[in-house]
């Protein structure tokens, strides 16, 4: 047939070029939307871990007791984006890509290169276990009373190549109000990884607990603000938390302390007569992914090339989510120890609950000190007997309980976790101390946790929800008798903040 006068034949390679360029739009609009739904930057390369979608499921909200003056709606307002949030130096974002491109291995992480580790601690990083590991560098600071905890601090006012953004202390979130104001309450929290969150989150759950304190103060025309700052950082056991509260909490005179923790310490083996030996039995279908090397490299660059790698995984799994096989072993409870009603003075508490209502008790001697209230929380477990999981979208609850936690069975963890609770709720009514009852009030879905303990964003924002509505009572009490905000000395002890020193390393060689 002629073409008709006027018409130009298109050529194959502009109807290639054509399709080209629709597939690499069509496959770009993918990609963004598949950020947007996981919670990624929409133009980070290599990938951030997702995010994903803050929300809870219908009812799991009205289920948390609101406090007199609360409005739901708070519950989906995010805190302002941060003023201290810069770009990572170029050198710590090489050696982040570095090391994300060729591990080290399964310990030292890349986050791990920008610690600020106590010089004391370390000793020579070449002898030491865990730092000789790292790439050539660290980053050291002389700890002011010559002791080894906390192992490291973050350095202040950074932006870290994993998202991190530090202030003037080295903690997580916005910049520190210096001085502090007469008509601010200033509220701590101590915690590990649980209150910290993962770094590329966008807020931990102090954080939301904070913004959502000021629309409160807002909305009741009180004429206070409040200051919820995050002293947590990863791999705290409470002997850590007794020395972050002691060094770092105390100079900055704060009107409450809360407490969160409650897995570090967690070591079932206390109450088993013989653990085991051996390692995790996989069942089959749980073992490395059957996805082509190409695609697993590719997926940390595209959101939508991941998806497409859990697709297979999926398809090829044969796992039903059920419990790993674990040995048989015998439990042996201590003699004479009331589960229901534990004995804070029993001398062999499981799960360490000796060292850690110890350091409990040093960390309420020292608050007193400056006339600081405690808070105390209760710890969230994902874990109960018979519990069934999608081996896919919970596989990291499946790996921790069945591989971290082996070889101990469901209903130990479960029965041990209720126990720590137990206590915990006991030894905050002996010594008058608010309690958080997180792990009473948290749905119990594993849609809210990452893990066996590190929740979702959405289990975050619930952490923050109930954190919010069980400390507005002891707020008010304050408020009311007018014993906050409390008055800051006069002159304000400095910041107790570190100027870390980098080192260079060549440990294959000492």
């Amino acid at each position: 047939m002629a073409t008709a006068p006027g018409k130009r034949r298109s050529s194959p390679l502009a109807d290639t070029l054509l399709i080209v360029v629709s597939l690499l739009v069509s496959f770009a609009f993918a990609e963004g939307v598949v950020r947007v739904l996981n919670g990624q930057p929409l133009f980070a390369f290599p990938l951030p871990d997702p995010v994903g979608t803050a929300s809870v499921k219908p009812g799991q909200l009205e289920s948390i007791p609101l406090a007199p003056g609360v409005n739901p709606a708070w519950f989906e307002k995010d805190p302002p984006p941060l003023p201290n949030r810069g770009t990572p130096p170029a050198e710590w974002q090489k050696t982040f890509d570095e090391m994300k491109r060729h591990p080290i291995n399964n310990e030292f992480q890349p986050f791990d290169a920008f610690k600020a580790w106590n010089s004391v601690f370390a000793g020579d990083p070449c002898k030491h276990r865990f730092l000789k590991l790292a790439p050539g560098q660290l980053y050291l600071y002389d700890p002011p009373d010559g002791q080894p905890t906390p192992p490291y601090r973050f350095p202040p006012n950074s932006t870290f190549p994993d998202r991190l953004v530090t202030n003037q202390m080295g903690w997580r979130g916005p910049p520190i109000e210096v001085p502090r104001g007469p008509k601010t309450i200033r509220i701590v929290f101590v915690g590990s990884s649980t209150v910290i969150e993962g770094h590329f989150v966008p807020y931990s759950y102090p954080e939301f607990v904070g913004y959502w304190l000021n629309l409160w103060a807002e909305a009741k025309n009180l004429d206070v603000r409040f200051e919820v700052l995050n002293s947590a950082r990863e791999s705290n056991v409470s002997t850590d938390l007794a020395a972050i509260v002691k060094t770092e909490v105390l100079p900055l005179h704060p009107d409450l302390v809360v407490y969160y923790e409650g897995g570090n310490q967690f070591r079932p083996e206390s109450i088993v007569e013989k653990v085991p030996e051996g390692k995790a039995e996989r069942p089959p279908g749980s073992g490395a992914s059957v996805s082509p090397e190409w695609l697993r490299a590719a997926s940390r660059w595209s959101a939508l090339l991941g998806r497409v790698q859990a697709a297979i995984g999926l398809a090829a799994s044969d796992m039903d989510g059920r419990e790993w096989p674990k040995p048989d072993y015998k439990v042996v409870w201590p003699p004479g120890l009331d589960e229901q009603n534990p004995d804070l003075a029993y001398p062999n508490l499981p799960v360490s609950l000796n060292v850690i209502q110890r350091d409990l008790d040093a960390i309420r001697a020292d608050l007193a000190t400056i006339g600081s209230d405690f808070a105390l929380s209760s710890f969230a477990w994902m874990v109960k007997d018979g519990l069934v999981l999608d081996p896919i979208r919970h596989r990291y609850i499946l790996e921790q309980l069945n591989v971290s936690n082996y070889p101990y069975r469901y209903r130990d963890l479960e029965r041990l976790a209720k126990f720590e609770n137990r206590l915990f709720a006991k030894y905050a009514a002996t010594h008058g101390l608010t309690f958080v009852d997180i792990a009473g009030q948290l749905p119990f879905d594993p849609d809210l946790f990452l893990d066996a303990v590190h929740t979702s964003y959405a289990g975050t924002r619930m952490r923050g929800w109930i954190t919010l509505n069980a400390l507005i009572p002891l707020i008010e009490k304050h408020l009311a008798d007018k014993s906050w905000p409390r008055p800051m000395p006069n002159p304000a002890p400095a910041l107790p903040t570190i100027t870390p020193r980098k080192v260079t390393l060549d440990c294959k060689s000492s």
